[in-house]
């Protein structure tokens, strides 16, 4: 059960590293003078001159652009080399028709039910397990 749980979590965990590792966004900052007026993420930026009136000379944008990876690498099993090859066809034999193989464990006394208890011969004789 706990391995179920972990595999769920692990999955998702990788789910996520893959979004966000192909993830690209731009961070917008507006300077009025010296001064930060505003940055934004995924949005326009609020400039001082929609705001109050000051010369745009004094005014300046910085964008700074966060690529994210364009492409993922997929390796084809060819292209690895004889020792890789030898420890990938090993691993998928192993994880895959080793649990092929297996066969089913019986039971037998799964549904038995024990007969009612008439007489209770460890309190009539004073016998107790401690």
């Amino acid at each position: 059960m706990k391995i179920k749980i972990l595999h769920s979590v692990f999955s998702v965990l990788m789910a996520f590293l893959v979004l966000f590792s192909t993830l690209s966004f731009t961070v917008e900052k507006h300077y009025c003078g010296d001064r930060l007026v505003d940055s934004a993420v995924f949005s326009k930026v609020k400039k001082c001159s929609d705001v109050i009136e000051m010369p745009k000379s004094c005014c300046k944008d910085d964008v700074e652009i966060i690529k994210g990876q364009d492409k993922l690498k997929v390796t084809k099993f060819e292209d690895l080399d004889i020792s890789k090859q030898i420890v990938f066809t090993a691993f998928v034999y192993n994880f895959f028709l080793y649990k092929e193989s297996l066969t089913k464990q019986t039971i037998p006394h799964q549904f038995y039910s024990p007969p009612n208890l008439v007489i209770d011969l460890q309190q009539l004789h004073d016998v107790y397990i401690i």
